[in-house]
């Protein structure tokens, strides 16, 4: 009998365990999402589309629960879409993507942030590192420009 109740208490504590891990990576999974549309809108060239879709990055970033992501990396994350929200020029804009990318790939070690894979892609003439829900290489940092400069330095399972 005591056998079947340890089993059961363990079996309860794993699902709980299963439960939360699996909240925080829905909220991580719809701040990427929110990532993403920041990059795309770069890589479009469009400085408002980015100006909105960086405010969103924002409101998701303040509804996720401290205890999932620390409240510092949270206020890392905002700081830098906020800077980008309230940039005009898409230039400015990609100056403050740098500091989002590289934050966000940090939150790659600790989180699940998609059930595909999350490919982490790099241009050389930037300088610069960014996530991307597809291998096919959309430049953020100069859009039309040079849209497939780079290449993926690491894909996540």
């Amino acid at each position: 009998m005591k056998k079947y109740i340890i089993t059961a208490v363990f079996s309860i504590f794993s699902i709980i365990s299963l439960s939360a891990q699996s909240k925080k990576d829905v909220q991580v999974s719809k701040l990427y999402e929110n990532y993403i549309a920041v990059k795309s809108a770069l890589a479009s060239d469009d400085a408002d589309k980015t100006s909105k879709a960086a405010a969103e990055f924002i409101k998701t970033a303040s509804s996720i629960d401290v205890k999932s992501v620390s409240e510092g990396n949270l206020n890392i994350l905002r700081k830098d879409a906020t800077a980008i929200s309230e940039a005009r020029s898409i230039s400015a804009q990609r100056e403050f993507f740098y500091n989002l990318s590289d934050n966000m790939i940090a939150m790659t070690k600790e989180f699940k942030l998609s059930e595909k894979p999350v490919y982490i892609q790099y241009c050389p003439m930037a300088d610069g590192n960014w996530l991307s829900d597809e291998s096919k290489i959309v430049n953020p940092y100069y859009g039309k420009s040079m849209l497939s400069c780079g290449s993926v330095k690491s894909t996540i399972n």
